[in-house]
Protein backbone atom coordinates (compact mmCIF):
# COMPACT_ATOMS: atom_id res chain seq x y z
CA UNK A 1 0.00 0.00 0.00
CA UNK A 2 1.43 3.57 -0.40
CA UNK A 3 -0.20 6.70 1.38
CA UNK A 4 -3.48 5.34 2.35
CA UNK A 5 -4.67 6.21 5.97
CA UNK A 6 -7.75 5.68 8.38
CA UNK A 7 -8.79 9.34 9.64
CA UNK A 8 -9.96 9.31 13.13
CA UNK A 9 -12.08 12.30 13.98
CA UNK A 10 -12.91 12.77 17.75
CA UNK A 11 -15.43 15.99 18.58
CA UNK A 12 -18.61 16.68 21.13
CA UNK A 13 -21.39 15.21 20.04
CA UNK A 14 -23.58 17.61 19.13
CA UNK A 15 -20.96 18.68 15.97
CA UNK A 16 -21.12 15.09 14.53
CA UNK A 17 -23.40 15.93 11.87
CA UNK A 18 -21.82 19.50 10.59
CA UNK A 19 -18.44 16.90 10.96
CA UNK A 20 -20.07 14.44 8.53
CA UNK A 21 -21.47 17.44 6.51
CA UNK A 22 -18.26 19.14 5.52
CA UNK A 23 -16.95 15.63 4.79
CA UNK A 24 -19.19 14.78 2.44
CA UNK A 25 -18.94 18.01 0.83
CA UNK A 26 -14.84 16.64 0.62
CA UNK A 27 -16.47 14.07 -0.99
CA UNK A 28 -15.71 11.32 1.81
CA UNK A 29 -19.46 9.93 1.73
CA UNK A 30 -18.36 6.90 3.72
CA UNK A 31 -17.41 6.62 7.49
CA UNK A 32 -18.57 4.73 10.42
CA UNK A 33 -19.68 6.89 13.53
CA UNK A 34 -19.84 5.79 17.41
CA UNK A 35 -19.93 7.09 20.31
CA UNK A 36 -17.80 7.99 23.01
CA UNK A 37 -16.95 9.59 26.32
CA UNK A 38 -14.42 12.27 27.43
CA UNK A 39 -12.12 11.04 30.44
CA UNK A 40 -9.92 14.28 30.82
CA UNK A 41 -9.10 15.59 34.25
CA UNK A 42 -11.05 18.73 34.52
CA UNK A 43 -8.01 21.31 34.24
CA UNK A 44 -7.05 19.64 30.74
CA UNK A 45 -10.52 20.01 29.61
CA UNK A 46 -10.60 23.77 31.01
CA UNK A 47 -7.17 24.32 29.37
CA UNK A 48 -8.63 23.42 26.34
CA UNK A 49 -11.95 24.13 25.97
CA UNK A 50 -13.98 21.24 26.27
CA UNK A 51 -16.57 20.39 28.49
CA UNK A 52 -17.13 16.57 30.10
CA UNK A 53 -19.18 15.37 27.46
CA UNK A 54 -20.58 12.42 25.61
CA UNK A 55 -17.87 12.13 22.32
CA UNK A 56 -18.87 11.19 18.81
CA UNK A 57 -15.95 9.79 16.82
CA UNK A 58 -15.70 9.20 13.37
CA UNK A 59 -13.41 7.15 11.19
CA UNK A 60 -12.86 7.39 7.43
CA UNK A 61 -10.39 6.24 4.70
CA UNK A 62 -8.06 9.11 3.16
CA UNK A 63 -5.08 9.02 0.62
CA UNK A 64 -2.77 11.43 1.41
CA UNK A 65 -3.12 13.97 -1.01
CA UNK A 66 -7.00 13.96 0.43
CA UNK A 67 -5.70 14.41 4.00
CA UNK A 68 -3.38 17.11 2.99
CA UNK A 69 -6.63 19.13 1.44
CA UNK A 70 -9.37 18.17 4.29
CA UNK A 71 -6.64 19.12 6.59
CA UNK A 72 -6.29 22.91 5.21
CA UNK A 73 -9.68 23.15 4.97
CA UNK A 74 -10.45 21.54 8.55
CA UNK A 75 -8.38 24.75 10.00
CA UNK A 76 -9.74 27.02 7.57
CA UNK A 77 -13.88 26.06 7.68
CA UNK A 78 -14.29 24.22 10.81
CA UNK A 79 -11.85 25.67 13.07
CA UNK A 80 -9.94 23.03 14.29
CA UNK A 81 -7.37 24.39 16.21
CA UNK A 82 -9.96 26.61 18.08
CA UNK A 83 -9.88 24.71 21.66
CA UNK A 84 -13.16 22.94 22.32
CA UNK A 85 -13.93 22.05 18.37
CA UNK A 86 -12.46 18.28 18.21
CA UNK A 87 -9.25 16.53 16.98
CA UNK A 88 -8.68 14.65 13.80
CA UNK A 89 -5.61 12.21 13.11
CA UNK A 90 -4.80 9.71 10.98
CA UNK A 91 -2.65 6.43 11.38
CA UNK A 92 -0.99 4.57 8.16
CA UNK A 93 -2.55 1.47 6.91
CA UNK A 94 -0.59 -1.32 6.16
CA UNK A 95 -2.51 -3.70 4.38
CA UNK A 96 -5.84 -4.30 2.71
CA UNK A 97 -7.66 -7.57 2.47
CA UNK A 98 -9.38 -7.94 -1.18
CA UNK A 99 -9.53 -5.63 -3.97
CA UNK A 100 -13.23 -5.04 -3.53
CA UNK A 101 -12.59 -3.70 -0.08
CA UNK A 102 -9.58 -1.79 -1.55
CA UNK A 103 -12.32 -0.37 -4.25
CA UNK A 104 -14.53 0.54 -1.54
CA UNK A 105 -12.32 2.56 0.30
CA UNK A 106 -10.55 4.29 -2.04
CA UNK A 107 -13.58 5.17 -4.40
CA UNK A 108 -13.87 8.50 -5.69
CA UNK A 109 -10.22 9.34 -4.73
CA UNK A 110 -7.04 9.24 -6.88
CA UNK A 111 -5.38 6.43 -5.64
CA UNK A 112 -2.24 3.83 -7.61
CA UNK A 113 -1.55 0.59 -5.11
CA UNK A 114 1.67 0.43 -4.32
CA UNK A 115 3.47 -2.07 -1.90
CA UNK A 116 2.68 -3.14 1.34
CA UNK A 117 3.95 -0.45 3.86
CA UNK A 118 5.57 -2.01 6.78
CA UNK A 119 7.27 -0.02 9.39
CA UNK A 120 10.79 -1.87 10.42
CA UNK A 121 10.83 -4.15 12.49
CA UNK A 122 7.22 -4.28 13.34
CA UNK A 123 6.08 -7.16 15.18
CA UNK A 124 2.79 -6.77 15.77
CA UNK A 125 -0.34 -5.44 13.92
CA UNK A 126 -3.97 -4.24 14.47
CA UNK A 127 -6.73 -6.09 12.30
CA UNK A 128 -9.92 -3.57 11.67
CA UNK A 129 -12.77 -5.70 10.40
CA UNK A 130 -16.13 -3.68 9.75
CA UNK A 131 -19.46 -5.81 9.67
CA UNK A 132 -22.61 -6.25 9.54
CA UNK A 133 -23.98 -5.95 13.54
CA UNK A 134 -24.53 -9.51 15.15
CA UNK A 135 -21.07 -11.65 13.41
CA UNK A 136 -18.31 -10.62 15.64
CA UNK A 137 -18.27 -14.41 17.29
CA UNK A 138 -18.57 -15.92 13.97
CA UNK A 139 -15.20 -12.62 12.92
CA UNK A 140 -13.61 -14.21 15.76
CA UNK A 141 -14.04 -17.99 15.28
CA UNK A 142 -12.14 -17.14 11.95
CA UNK A 143 -9.40 -15.45 13.56
CA UNK A 144 -9.15 -18.07 16.45
CA UNK A 145 -8.74 -20.79 13.45
CA UNK A 146 -5.40 -19.32 13.07
CA UNK A 147 -4.54 -18.73 16.68
CA UNK A 148 -5.76 -15.21 17.28
CA UNK A 149 -5.75 -14.29 20.82
CA UNK A 150 -8.64 -12.26 20.95
CA UNK A 151 -10.33 -9.17 19.85
CA UNK A 152 -12.73 -6.00 21.16
CA UNK A 153 -15.76 -4.98 19.68
CA UNK A 154 -17.88 -1.62 19.15
CA UNK A 155 -20.69 -0.81 17.61
CA UNK A 156 -20.67 1.85 15.28
CA UNK A 157 -23.53 3.07 12.44
CA UNK A 158 -22.30 3.40 8.56
CA UNK A 159 -22.88 6.69 6.71
CA UNK A 160 -22.87 6.43 2.58
CA UNK A 161 -24.08 3.19 2.51
CA UNK A 162 -25.46 4.03 -1.37
CA UNK A 163 -21.72 4.49 -2.45
CA UNK A 164 -19.96 1.60 -0.98
CA UNK A 165 -22.33 -0.99 -1.92
CA UNK A 166 -21.26 0.71 -5.54
CA UNK A 167 -18.05 -0.81 -5.25
CA UNK A 168 -18.60 -3.94 -3.41
CA UNK A 169 -21.78 -5.07 -5.43
CA UNK A 170 -23.65 -6.19 -2.47
CA UNK A 171 -26.44 -4.09 -0.30
CA UNK A 172 -25.09 -3.34 3.04
CA UNK A 173 -27.08 -2.51 6.28
CA UNK A 174 -26.51 0.78 8.15
CA UNK A 175 -25.69 -0.74 11.81
CA UNK A 176 -21.96 -2.17 11.82
CA UNK A 177 -19.60 -3.57 14.14
CA UNK A 178 -16.09 -2.62 14.44
CA UNK A 179 -13.85 -6.13 15.26
CA UNK A 180 -10.23 -4.75 16.61
CA UNK A 181 -7.54 -8.13 16.72
CA UNK A 182 -4.28 -7.31 17.31
CA UNK A 183 -2.14 -10.10 15.79
CA UNK A 184 1.60 -11.17 15.35
CA UNK A 185 2.95 -9.64 11.92
CA UNK A 186 3.49 -13.21 10.33
CA UNK A 187 0.30 -14.48 10.81
CA UNK A 188 -1.49 -11.42 9.84
CA UNK A 189 -2.30 -12.05 6.10
CA UNK A 190 -3.28 -15.92 6.98
CA UNK A 191 -5.69 -14.43 9.73
CA UNK A 192 -7.39 -11.77 7.31
CA UNK A 193 -7.45 -14.56 4.70
CA UNK A 194 -9.24 -17.11 7.27
CA UNK A 195 -11.85 -13.95 8.09
CA UNK A 196 -12.51 -12.56 4.77
CA UNK A 197 -13.42 -16.45 3.70
CA UNK A 198 -15.67 -16.67 6.62
CA UNK A 199 -17.43 -13.33 7.09
CA UNK A 200 -16.41 -11.95 4.36
CA UNK A 201 -18.21 -10.04 1.41
CA UNK A 202 -19.99 -12.83 -0.13
CA UNK A 203 -21.14 -14.09 3.45
CA UNK A 204 -24.13 -12.41 5.34
CA UNK A 205 -21.53 -10.43 7.50
CA UNK A 206 -20.44 -9.12 4.58
CA UNK A 207 -16.78 -8.15 6.93
CA UNK A 208 -13.97 -6.08 5.29
CA UNK A 209 -10.55 -5.83 6.62
CA UNK A 210 -7.68 -3.83 6.68
CA UNK A 211 -4.42 -3.20 9.41
CA UNK A 212 -2.48 -1.12 10.78
CA UNK A 213 0.84 -1.38 11.90
CA UNK A 214 1.29 -1.50 15.49
CA UNK A 215 4.92 0.33 17.00
CA UNK A 216 4.24 -0.84 20.45
CA UNK A 217 2.91 -3.17 22.82
CA UNK A 218 2.91 -4.36 26.80
CA UNK A 219 0.80 -7.40 27.82
CA UNK A 220 1.36 -9.58 24.85
CA UNK A 221 3.94 -11.88 26.55
CA UNK A 222 1.12 -14.91 26.48
CA UNK A 223 0.25 -14.49 22.73
CA UNK A 224 3.93 -14.84 22.44
CA UNK A 225 4.57 -17.75 24.25
CA UNK A 226 1.53 -19.78 22.79
CA UNK A 227 3.22 -19.19 19.08
CA UNK A 228 6.41 -20.47 20.89
CA UNK A 229 4.66 -23.52 21.81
Amino acid sequence: MSQLYLMISITDRRRVRKFLSFYEKQGLECALVTAGSGTAASEILDYFGLEGSEKGVLFHIVTGDVWKGVKKLLQREMNIDVPGVGIVFTVSLSSVGGKKTLACLTGGMDFVKGDESVLKDTKYELLVVIANQGYSDLIMDAARSVHAAGGTVLHARGTGMEKAEKFLGVSLVAEKELVLIVAEAPRKNEMMQAIMEKAGISTPARAIVFSLPVTGTAGMRLMREETEE
